[in-house]
């Protein structure tokens, strides 16, 4: 909590945008006559149906005008959430120290205003401007028929969630000099994607780096991951910290992810674990490159081929049936439409993985001496998943592959079902496949803190060579050949798209390795493996070498 700082609690949406002269200045003062509890943005008599542009406009003018004036308690009764609206606008002026606000709004959109806020942030004898936008929604009250403000976190500040708060003080942490593997420095302005890696590096080594807090308006979150700083009042002094990234692989990964909405990607380097890119193009923030939880779909064949190879079951050129269908417990699971059967001696594993035949993976799942639990052991002891106990530097997911029975064992072996991954899990994955050996991917040195990596036992030499050669021949001759075209070096890929209940579009996995680069991307709702992970990874991949 920031020294002296009164916590503003943020309950609901409360946007925000940038502007010149205030709301005040329309001319509305007949229409703040009465307000409170008993104020209507309309008639007296009830009315139903969406709000008319005049009652957009009226409820609009009076909420901006009490916020300005710093009427909480009246601004609030222009909301649908009188209490939580009633508690952010409060605090905005107490805990967060924000005066002087002028709001201006932009056309409105149908009952969406996008509007502006200009203020001021003061404290400690540190005074400096500050201008955001964002926008907010009138609807037709539930209950009263009064058109009113639909209150969200974000109508304080676009970047505000559920119960979070906003804070003007002492920084919680002191602010850090994040340098890449050659000493470059990483700022959030030149690598954006970076801002809540940036930000979860400070929290956590921010008081191990050697600087000195300064005082900043900041939003801390309910859910307790790093705050997120929205104004320096101060600078203090940061400390150096080094990562692992490679000032050029990010910048590559940035560009690359910006193509395709919903998108992640991780660079890991395979000898050493050490990562070298991540970025993500969400509308969230998330770092689901890091945290992502989704299903891999068919990049999963690399670790199910592992399995396949390490219980004797088959070999890279051992059979491997690609029939149109397969029955499993019940369920029937088919191929991608386009792909062609193939039932011959020369339906092979590497011919399968190649080609992603789904069916071909799923009649090999109850071969003996193959269990349920025969996928989760091959993920945890020789890949390192599914343990919870990796240590990056920052909070990440260690992949999720559990024993299971029914229907969902075969859904696993191809990447669906109940495993969850995410592209750091994946890059890591096709590290451990073509080297063998699982060194469990960080961002941070353990030397800095003393934390212990995870370890697992990896492969058998001779899967690995198979993996390794199997990934060759999709990136040359199969699925993944036309995103990998160009790249030189040693170079392979798996491609996959992982279905999602409820939409019409397939999520788009990659993940690929360079020489001694390797790494996955994801793109929710991008089709096929290749439409949009596929260019994001050989983009990376490129840069790389």
């Amino acid at each position: 909590m920031a020294k002296g700082v009164k916590a503003a609690v943020i309950g609901s949406v409360f946007a925000v945008m940038v502007g010149g002269a205030g709301y005040g200045a329309y001319n509305i003062v007949s229409a703040l006559n009465g307000g409170g509890a008993t104020g209507s943005a309309g008639p007296a008599e009830e009315r139903t149906g969406p709000p008319s542009s005049e009652e957009v406009e009226e409820t609009t003018g009076k909420f901006f005008a009490a916020w300005e004036k710093g009427e909480a308690a009246q601004a609030s009764t222009y909301t649908n959430n009188d209490a939580a609206a009633r508690t952010v606008l409060s605090s905005f002026s107490e805990g967060a120290h924000i005066t002087g606000v002028k709001i201006t709004p932009g056309a409105a959109k149908s009952a969406t205003v996008p509007f502006t806020v200009s203020a001021k942030v003061s404290y400690g004898g540190k005074s400096k401007p500050l201008t955001y936008k964002s926008e907010l929604t009138v609807v037709r009250g539930k209950t009263t028929g009064r058109a009113l403000v639909d209150w969200q976190p974000t109508v304080v500040h676009p970047q505000l969630k559920r119960n979070d708060t906003l804070v003007t003080g002492e920084a919680a942490n002191p602010p850090i000099e994040a340098l890449d593997r050659d000493g470059t420095v990483l700022t959030k302005e030149k690598y954006p994607s970076l801002g809540p890696v940036l930000d979860a590096l400070r929290a956590k080594y921010g008081d191990k780096a050697g600087g000195e807090p300064g005082v900043e308006l900041s939003i801390r979150h309910a859910d307790e991951s790093a705050d997120t700083s929205l104004l320096t009042l101060s600078k203090g002094t940061p400390g150096k910290l080094e990562t692992t990234l490679s000032a050029g692989v990010q910048a590559a990964a940035e560009k690359a992810v910006k193509k395709y909405a919903q998108s992640s990607v991780v660079a890991v380097k395979p000898s050493t674990g050490e990562v070298l890119a991540v970025a993500n193009h969400r509308e969230d923030g998330f770092n689901a490159a890091f945290e992502g939880r989704v299903a891999p779909g068919s990049t999963m064949k690399i670790l199910t081929a592992a399995m396949l190879i390490d219980n004797g079951v088959t070999t890279m050129n051992g059979p491997a049936p690609c029939p149109a269908t397969a029955t499993w417990q019940s369920q029937t699971f088919k191929n991608l439409d386009g792909l062609k059967a193939d039932e011959s001696a020369n339906a092979t594993l590497a011919n399968g993985f190649l080609r992603s035949c789904n069916t071909a993976f799923i009649k090999l799942v109850d071969e003996d001496p193959l269990t349920d639990a025969s996928l989760m052991n091959e993920a945890q002891e020789r890949f390192g998943l599914g343990r919870d106990d990796w240590k990056t530097g920052i909070v990440s997911f260690d992949g999720s592959v559990p024993a299971s029975s029914g229907p969902d064992r075969a859904a696993n072996a191809i990447g669906q079902g109940q495993v969850q991954m995410s592209p750091l899990n994946m890059a890591s994955v096709t590290a451990t496949a073509i080297t063998g050996e699982f060194r469990q991917p960080y961002l941070i040195s353990p030397q800095l803190d003393g934390r212990r990596l995870a370890t697992a036992k990896g492969l058998p030499s001779s899967t690995a060579a198979q993996l390794k050669q199997m990934m060759r021949l999709t990136a040359t001759q199969g699925t993944a050949a036309p995103a990998m075209a160009g790249l030189g070096g040693d170079i392979g890929a798996k491609t996959g798209s992982a279905e999602v209940d409820g939409k019409a579009t397939s999520d788009s996995w990659f993940t690929g390795f360079r020489d001694d680069v390797a790494a996955a991307a994801m793109s929710q709702q991008g089709g096929h493996g290749g439409d949009a992970a596929g260019p994001i990874v050989a983009a990376v991949l490129r840069a790389a070498g």
